[in-house]
């Protein structure tokens, strides 16, 4: 029986270091020794990939099965994962290269620094439907700030608090800096072969922005949504939760498109939507579930946990029928206690050094590891 539900795969960026909360560099290594990671330009990350999944009790295990290996050959060396999507007590002065052979990787050093040396979850979801995925694009574009401010986690860099609660958002080069509210599948192709002709783009797979539309040939086979503006959020409970807020939209959007679509909903024109989605994703990279965001219906302003927990009671209905709701349970707390970020602001302001709250997440990180059986995936 085919299931309801869109496939769904992760993207996992994860900083290494010492239990201290010093990053360490050995993505070369762990890449040599473990199959299914790979290097970023900066050493002192690696990432994984899951195979996409539609049900949920499975997404659990794909998450932790390539975590609990890693960490036991980061133990062996007397190393282990960090949480956080900067280098909260590294040193980003300077860059780490994990190939200094690699030409692409000298680009991405000379072009940008150590703006790029983060951790972050990418959620991919499966629309192969291009009217669908294209609406599904501009839908996420628009609300992808909420995403950002549910999963916010870089508060720190080189060892200080920074009062942005993603600095990894506040401090990535978004490539190129101007992204239009695609159209349509032949406005999507026509802008990517136009800025790679001018060179703002440097292949397909440079567009680095907070979505993007994504398949194996980009841009004209394409098969999946890829958020990408969600730092690392380290509980798989919390991560699961917001990747079915977020399969509830689009699932949503599909059967009320004159609804939900914003090129067909929303008083804004697409460049007003495009401009408002990239000044809401700013004011939450600074101050998350507490911004002050606009509304893409009209450019009205609203609190940002508002907004969220106006969009579960939304797609509350939709869950219960598709037995979803208890996997949508953790965003309540993430809405009364803040994500990560807000936690350690709040835990910093009272003294607590940021060594220390690193080494009480990373056993956090641990437990959550262990607290589950290992469960045997079936990809089929």
């Amino acid at each position: 029986m085919t299931s309801p539900l869109l496939l769904k795969g992760f993207e996992v960026e994860l900083f290494t270091g010492l239990p201290s909360g010093q990053n360490v560099g050995v993505a070369s290594d762990v890449a040599a020794a473990l199959d299914d990671f790979v290097t970023e330009p900066d050493c002192r990350n690696v990432e994984y990939i899951t195979a996409p999944i539609a049900e949920y009790g499975q997404l659990s295990e794909a998450l932790l099965q390539p975590r609990r290996r890693l960490r036991t050959w980061l133990a062996s060396r007397n190393l282990t994962l960090l949480p956080g999507s900067t280098l909260s007590l590294g040193d980003s002065s300077c860059f780490e290269r994990s190939d200094p052979e690699n030409p692409y990787h000298s680009f991405i050093e000379s072009t940008y620094g150590t703006r790029v040396v983060t951790a972050s979850i990418h959620i991919n979801l499966g629309i192969t439907d291009p009217e669908w995925l294209f609406a599904a694009v501009r839908l996420v574009r628009c609300e992808a700030a909420l995403l950002l401010a549910l999963s916010a986690s870089s508060p720190f860099l080189d060892g200080r608090f920074t009062g942005h609660h993603s600095q990894r958002w506040q401090q990535f080069p978004l490539t190129p800096a101007q992204v239009p509210l695609f159209r349509d599948h032949r406005h999507y192709i026509e802008w990517v072969e136009a800025q790679l002709a001018c060179k703002s783009m440097r292949n397909e797979r440079h567009l680095w922005t907070s979505v993007r539309p994504n398949g194996p040939a980009r841009p004209h086979d394409l098969n999946r949504v890829e958020l990408r503006i969600c730092d690392l959020v380290t509980n798989p409970d919390e991560l699961l939760a917001m990747t079915a807020f977020l399969e509830l939209r689009l699932l949503s959007l599909r059967d009320q498109r004159e609804r939900l679509d914003p090129l067909l909903a929303s008083s804004l024109s697409a460049d007003e939507l495009a401009t408002l989605s990239d000044s809401n994703d700013a004011a939450v990279a600074h101050a998350s579930l507490e911004a002050e965001l606009h509304h893409w219906k009209d450019g009205q302003t609203i609190r940002c946990s508002d907004w969220i927990q106006s969009l579960i009671d939304d797609v509350t209905p939709m869950a219960a029928q598709l037995n979803l709701e208890s996997v949508l349970t953790p965003l309540h707390a993430v809405l009364k206690d803040g994500n990560q970020a807000m936690r350690w602001a709040a835990a910093h302001s009272k003294g607590d050094d940021i060594s220390q709250l690193l080494q009480a997440s990373i056993e956090e990180m641990k437990e959550q590891e262990l607290q589950r059986p290992i469960a045997r995936l079936s990809l089929g």
